[in-house]
């Protein structure tokens, strides 16, 4: 009984909570003592049991909607119980005065703090390998990566440490740890989440996003995480028309990936889905042009301010001389200089190049009558775990390719637009490791996305447990 504990979904949790099938106390238990027995994935870089056990004495009974249920928090989610680290050595002593907004949403829906969870430093890293804060392990091989940059989020749902958490993503990093984790990752449209409280990359792209392990689950949180979050019908796939864009994301896909996804897609035709079969022209053109201008602008500005916020005694500078991880410090040195990034260039990504982008994402949408389109949501699986310094590449097809970008690649151009997104499990590689499937639709229609996500996921094969 204890161990079918660890695996109940948040939405089965709740029913049982708020019908006194389930003792919040006996569940919060169960789930310390997994995590304390699985600690070496590494999921969480701060999980207090005795500060747990305070709040669920403190109060014994626990409103709705949540009822008391679990969660965990990516540590750049401001909490004033705990330090909000960015898994970065500067800001390990860090002590936000106020939770975030975000956080105390779930908390006034009376969810139970599990704790805060690893991160690729300060939001950048893919491959789960910091050389202070230690190696994120995938839980379906150990040895493997968990994705970024949501990676302790994604690893905590996957591993049965928590039923639900909240990740955040810019350029992927709630769906691409989900997609290698095997659970289902949302990055809402950006705006419909409070972004206050958040160590910050971009306020163009940023935005926090939920982690569980159903899309139902998904769809509770975000209906306490959206002030407007409304709900969808039940979608029907029997006419349902989805798009898939082959040209550029379905290229020089890992043959796992591309078998598990054309079987997917087999599926869905098979129930009714009318599958279209349309590009987006000059998609990566568009993308580029705005993509990490963005970025490389607005993060030097974004992370001082958040300090300045904070009131740290640190300076950008400072932060950044201390970052751990090479490949991200040098990045960030390359923007301490004011002129890194030409105001100029950054003005025509934000005013003419980000809405050429949104633009064609809408005309693609209008003109092919879809309510979303289908993708891998990356090229690959995970792939093994390589010292720190050497993980800057991994093997595609033959190939020594880039680590971050190709693992962004499917993910990144949506993020740009603001659209929102959902990664589903969509079935396993040849040697155990989960693969995933990624839903976009247009701005703002996310309780359709969901309710069309829901709709799929019900014809894909269901994950075996991790195997711990």
């Amino acid at each position: 009984m204890v161990d079918d504990l660890h695996w109940l979904s948040a939405v089965e949790a709740v029913r049982r909570l708020r019908d006194g099938e389930l003792d919040l106390g006996e569940y919060v238990e169960a789930l310390i003592e997994r995590s304390a027995r699985l600690a070496r994935l590494n999921s969480y870089v701060s999980h207090e049991p005795d500060l747990v056990r305070r709040s669920i004495e403190n109060a014994p009974t626990r409103p709705g909607p949540l009822y008391g249920l679990p969660f965990a928090l990516k540590d750049i989610i401001d909490t004033a119980d705990l330090p909000t680290t960015a898994s970065t050595p500067a800001l390990r002593g860090s002590r936000p005065r106020r939770n975030a907004p975000v956080a105390q949403a779930l908390l006034d829906a009376g969810g139970t703090l599990m704790g805060k969870q690893s991160l690729g430093e300060l939001s950048f890293g893919m491959t789960g390998n910091n050389p202070v804060f230690g190696i994120v392990r995938n839980p379906y091989r150990e040895d493997c990566i968990p994705g970024g940059s949501s990676g302790g989020t994604a690893v905590g749902v996957a591993a049965g440490l928590v039923p639900a958490g909240l990740g955040a993503d810019t350029g992927g990093s709630c769906r691409i740890p989900a997609a290698l984790c095997g659970c289902v990752g949302f990055r809402p449209t950006h705006g419909r989440y409070d972004g206050r409280g958040v160590v910050p990359i971009s306020s163009t792209r940023d935005t926090v996003g939920p982690l569980a392990r159903s899309v139902a689950d998904v769809r509770l949180i975000d209906g306490i995480c959206a002030p407007s979050g409304a709900s969808a019908d039940p979608v029907e796939l029997a006419g349902l028309r989805l798009g898939v864009p082959r040209e550029f994301f379905y290229d020089g896909l890992d043959p796992d990936v591309a078998s598990v996804t054309e079987s997917a897609l087999d599926g869905l035709a098979a129930r009714g889905v009318v599958l279209v079969e349309r590009d987006i022209p000059d998609l990566e053109q568009l993308n580029e042009a705005a993509s990490f201008t963005l970025v490389l602008y607005e993060v030097g500005r974004e992370l001082s301010a958040y300090l300045y916020q904070h009131s740290s005694p640190l300076t950008l500078r400072e932060l950044v001389s201390q970052v751990a991880t090479e490949q991200i410090r040098e990045m960030l040195e390359s923007i301490l200089d004011d002129d890194a990034v030409p105001s100029a260039e950054y003005r025509a990504a934000l005013a003419v190049h980000r809405p050429a982008l949104r633009a064609a994402f809408a005309a693609y949408f209008d003109r092919n009558d879809v309510g979303a389109y289908l993708v891998p949501t990356t090229p690959l699986p995970a792939r093994p775990h390589k010292p720190a310094g050497e993980d800057r590449t991994v093997e595609l097809n033959g190939k020594t390719v880039d680590t971050f970008h190709t693992y962004i690649r499917n993910t990144d151009a949506a993020s740009t637009a603001g659209l929102p997104c959902l990664s589903i499990p969509s079935g396993m590689s040849r040697d155990g490791l989960p693969i995933g499937l990624e839903l976009a639709g247009p701005v703002s229609s996310d309780a359709l996305l969901l309710a069309i996500g829901e709709a799929v996921e019900s014809t894909l094969p269901p994950l075996p447990r991790p195997p711990l």
